[in-house]
């Protein structure tokens, strides 16, 4: 039997294609499109699905949508009423596309699946609809390595929840508690990631990021003033410094004279009262999470623990939770955003409609290293290198990863694609840039001249698996790149009693460990661990790196540029070769030197860059 699984609507849409219960394909539409964040109904993701599993799409038993359309309304419908007359700007905007588009989805998905499927197929007799937490939690628990667990799911909002509890056990989930709309941890965040004056949805990342620049000098404010948490982590928020639920921005004046200004306008100058902000913000949210960890903890009995929602993407708040041991195991859904609902939605048609029996995976959990999503062929790659007037040569994998580690020692930037497309919102050495970590330039490098984004963002390191408990404060697995861990102190290198008095981003340049490149300004790092049965190409690229440096860590960052998705394609891959300043490119056995391509081609990548 095959599932389809699919989101699509608000943002991230994805689709994922189930075989008998075995993840066989999953992906992004972003890949295909090339819009970040995009929302559109997945044509692109679903017709790859189709391709790698090599069917006929009337061999799909259910498609099945990550939410429920109709109470999505209703909860949009109720909300302003009860806020009215307030929000009727919002409201006009909103009501004609919900009435026109939205609230009568399950026509609207008949008529995008007879486009992306055929109409041979009468798929409304096949489209099956999860809700958005629900799919979140089964993303985290069925192909997590527990027989039961208790499951935390932690976002914006779906229909009406925005926090919940589920428990897990064999193929059974039931979500037992539920905190709804407007109360979300998530708004919160967001809320503060628009005023700090970055992109919501987005730019919580890089709020996330800013934290350690700051001291969480507002935390108190913001827990007098915002949000009441109780001491079993449920929390209400006070309405009268937001705008989400009925206006056009997510915060208001109120909120504004809070803290002193209006919000942060993109691109401007961030100063120490923005970096303290985001410190308070992150500190109040770990807060959160810990308590309600605690409360679940004691009230369930279950010592494992698998969380997903965007929430969940915060990485720093993971290794806190992590650090504290309220639970013996956690699992955390590598995409734990709304394009794991696709997964979701079709994991707990399987499980909980068909009431198939789960099987755990003897290796770990059942995501395969999260390596889901489309590869290439040899005459694929060159076909697509030779259409872009592309210079490379070929080399067997063991030539390859020496000149690739030679490179590396020799201070370059290597774009590095290989096998197949990672999805969620990281990159795990499918779709990777990487570098050296012992260069003290190689941050604000990479920063500057290749992702062309703020110099304060970190880098992560990829570290051999068997080697993590040596360089990190960290002893467990982190194969997709979920949590925090701080550096060994063997590894550190103290500041100075002048480095102790600079503040803000004066912090940068200090080189902090011996491997300056991936440790943040607070000895922390966002770790994963490369293991040779998910990805042995990759774990043998670092191994061939420590064996020559002694170091068996890798910078690991998303091979795109600021405001566009991972790269999918080699095309994709060349272009942002050509358009940056990455000095070299693999793509399966394939190297390309970037003092080796036409010049004129460089020239024109890098225009388009600068337009976009």
């Amino acid at each position: 039997m095959y599932i389809l699984g699919i989101s699509a609507f608000y943002h991230d849409s994805a689709a994922c294609l189930l075989k008998e219960g075995e993840i066989i394909a999953a992906a992004q539409e972003e890949r295909f499109t090339r819009k970040k964040h995009d929302a559109n109904f997945p044509h692109n993701a679903i017709k790859y699905c189709i391709n790698e599993a090599k069917i006929s799409a009337n061999q799909i038993e259910n498609i099945v949508f990550y939410e429920k359309p109709f109470i999505k309304f209703e909860r949009l419908l109720e909300t302003y009423l009860a806020f009215a007359p307030k929000g009727f700007l919002s409201f006009t905007k909103a009501i004609p596309l919900w009435i026109k588009e939205k609230l009568f989805q399950k026509s609207s998905l008949v008529k995008e699946l007879n486009t992306s499927l055929g109409s041979e197929v009468k798929w409304q007799n096949r489209i099956l609809f999860s809700e958005h937490h629900l799919s979140h939690a089964a993303s985290a628990f069925y192909p997590s390595p527990y027989e039961n667990a208790a499951v935390l799911t932690l976002d914006g909002v779906g229909e009406w929840t925005t926090t919940s509890l589920a428990l897990g056990k064999g193929n059974d989930l039931k979500v037992l508690k539920e905190i709804k709309f407007p109360h979300s941890l998530g708004l919160l965040y967001s809320a503060f990631t628009y005023y700090i004056g970055f992109k919501v949805n987005s730019g919580e990342y890089k709020l996330m990021g800013l934290a350690p620049y700051g001291k969480p000098l507002y935390a108190e404010l913001i827990k007098k003033k915002l949000i009441t948490i109780a001491n079993d982590g449920s929390f209400h928020l006070n309405m009268e410094y937001f705008d989400y639920p009925t206006g056009l921005t997510m915060t208001n004046d109120k909120f504004n004279k809070l803290f002193g200004g209006s919000p942060r306008k993109p691109e401007t100058k961030l100063t120490q009262r923005e970096m303290d902000i985001a410190a308070s913000i992150q500190k109040v949210t770990e807060e959160v999470v810990i308590k309600i960890a605690e409360r679940i903890s004691k009230e369930t009995g279950e010592r494992n623990l698998c969380l997903a929602g965007g929430v969940a993407l915060n990485c720093v708040v993971n290794g806190v939770l992590l650090r504290k041991k309220i639970f013996d195991n956690i699992w955390i859904q590598p995409a734990a955003g709304d394009a794991g609902g696709a997964l979701g939605a079709a994991l707990s048609a399987w499980h909980l409609h068909h009431k198939n029996d789960r099987k755990l995976s003897i290796s770990g959990d059942s995501m395969k290293g999260s390596y889901l999503g489309p590869q290439f062929s040899d005459t694929q790659i060159e076909s697509e290198l030779n259409t872009c007037g592309a210079n490379y040569k070929k080399l067997t994998e063991i030539e390859l990863i020496n000149e690739v580690v030679s490179a590396i020692t020799n201070q370059k930037a290597i774009g590095w694609m290989q096998g197949r497309m990672e999805f969620g919102p990281r990159a795990l050495g499918g779709r990777s840039i990487i570098a050296d970590p012992r260069s003290p330039l190689m941050q604000k490098q990479l920063n500057l001249k290749v992702k062309y984004r703020e110099s304060f963002r970190p880098f992560a390191p990829s570290i051999l698996c068997e080697d993590v408990a040596e360089w990190f404060e960290h002893k467990t697995d982190s194969p997709y790149m979920m949590l925090v861990a701080y550096i060994q102190k063997d590894k550190r290198i103290e500041k100075t009693n002048a480095e102790n008095l600079l503040f803000g981003l004066d912090k940068i340049n200090l080189s902090r460990s011996s491997v300056p490149a991936i440790t943040h300004v607070d000895y922390s790092a966002r770790i994963q661990t490369v293991h040779k049965d998910t990805n042995p190409q990759f774990h043998a690229l670092i191994s061939k790196f420590k064996e020559k440096t002694g170091c068996p860590i890798l910078i690991n960052t998303s091979f795109n540029v600021r405001g566009e998705p991972i790269i999918c394609t080699p095309t994709d891959a060349f272009k942002c070769f050509m358009g940056t300043d990455l000095d070299l490119l693999a793509i399966g056995n394939y190297l390309l030197f970037k003092n080796e391509q036409d010049e004129s081609l460089k020239k024109n990548y890098k225009d388009l860059y600068e337009l976009d």
